[in-house]
Formats: C-alpha cells, structure tokens, sequence
C-alpha cells in the first residue's frame, strides 16, 4: 500500500474549519485540492498532517495557531487618514498591497472606517486561529 510521503503530488478532498464551528474553506463543489508534499504550497501543519496516509484514507487534522497562520499581532493593525484613499473607498474588508519604506510590500485590509481616520490591519485573515480538517486522500502520485 502506498503512503503519502515528502515529494509525493497528493489530491485530496477537505473541509476546514475554526474552533467555533466556522467552515473557512472547503473542497465541495469545487472539486479536490492537489498539491505537492513538502513543497511548500500549504502550511506546514497541513503539509505534516496527511503524510503516513492511503489512498481513501480520511483523517482530522488540527492546527494549532502557531503551526497555521501565526499569532495575531496587535501591532500589525494601524490607524491612517482616510484621505489617502479615493473618495470611494475605503470600505470594510477590502484588501490590497501596500508598499513599505524598504520597497517591500504586504497585503492589509481595512478593518475599521471611521470619520476620517481608516483602520488597516497586515494580520493573514486567519492570524491566531486554530485550523480544523477533514481530509480525505483520493490519490498518491510518487513522481
């Protein structure tokens, strides 16, 4: 019997969760997920999680936040004058990249609006959550 192992292209069939129940992602209706083990397309803890597994195989995966996305840093949530932005926006939940002074650039979304001041936060949207998962393996190609 084959089990999936570093370097190994998987495609699996999921569902993830949060701890209160939320799905946040989901394979359903979309169709399956394939990626490479160890390759670096997932987190990590996910990329440990299904190796060791068979084919039809299905296995509950948790993610402790440390392992997913990280903690929530407070300090990555800034407050900036509206007038930096079109008269239209900004608007609750959106996302773009924003450059910083080194040249470098991060994604931050607008989590607040108020009067004139506008809320952003550089937190991963998933930033201090355990993650939860179904998984089910529905093949194993060990190129």
């Amino acid at each position: 019997m084959t089990l999936v192992k570093e370097g190994d292209t998987i495609t699996i069939n999921y569902k993830g969760w949060l701890d209160d129940g939320t799905v946040f992602d989901t394979s359903e209706g979309r169709g399956p997920l394939s990626f490479k083990v160890g390759g670096g397309e997932v987190i990590q803890g996910f990329d440990d999680g299904v190796r060791g597994m068979a084919v039809g195989e299905s296995r509950q995966i948790n993610i402790p936040a440390d392992q997913a996305y990280g903690e929530y840093y407070e300090d990555l949530v800034r407050v900036v004058p509206r007038s930096g932005f079109e008269p239209d926006t900004p608007t609750i939940g959106l996302a773009f990249e924003m450059e910083l002074p080194d040249g470098e650039s991060m994604t931050v979304r607008v989590i607040d609006v108020d009067g004139d001041d506008v809320t952003l936060d550089a937190n991963h949207l998933l930033a201090g959550e355990a993650l939860h998962f179904d998984v089910q393996i529905v093949s194993i190609d060990n190129e």
